[in-house]
């Protein structure tokens, strides 16, 4: 289990009042010890902590900011595809993140049946490519996220 520490910059996924999956980014305000709650300030609400369990939380990296969309054709149209690397960078930003440099890999190189890289990215010193596939368990959700060159864990 990961561990936090007041201060860590955290992304914080539940599910919205209309079903579908909520992302959202705070910091963490106090937690006790493993196993209990965590006491996190969102980004968006400005009224005090908000009370979270810790299997909801991940600690805020490249790696971790993700966009899971509805709809197989924004992987397969290259048009749509293109557009995916803007999407994930606005959600970067939303999380804190700073990208150092974003290079466009025009409407992305297919690196497997379900899988093209469409850009690759500095943050930290560090490079990574960004990704989107099919997800694994539903081929019409779209994932795009960050990782490191030729490594994928779906």
């Amino acid at each position: 289990m990961t561990s936090f520490h007041p201060g860590d910059r955290v992304r914080v996924q539940s599910t919205g009042d209309d079903g579908f999956p909520l992302v959202r980014y705070g910091y963490v305000g106090t937690c006790g010890d493993d196993g209990e709650p965590v006491m996190v300030l969102l980004d968006d609400e400005f009224n005090g902590s908000t009370v979270v369990d810790r299997t909801a939380l991940a600690p805020v990296t490249v790696t971790t900011v993700e966009l899971c969309l509805d709809g197989a054709d924004l992987l397969h149209d290259p048009s749509l595809r293109q557009g995916l690397v803007n999407l994930w960078s606005a959600e970067a930003e939303a999380a804190g993140l700073e990208i150092g440099a974003l290079h466009h890999i025009g409407t992305g190189l297919r690196d497997s049946s379900e899988s093209y890289v469409l850009a690759e990215l500095t943050a930290g010193g560090e490079q990574y490519v960004l990704r989107a596939v099919c997800h694994p368990n539903d081929s019409d959700i779209v994932r795009v996220r960050a990782d490191r060159p030729n490594r994928w864990d779906v």
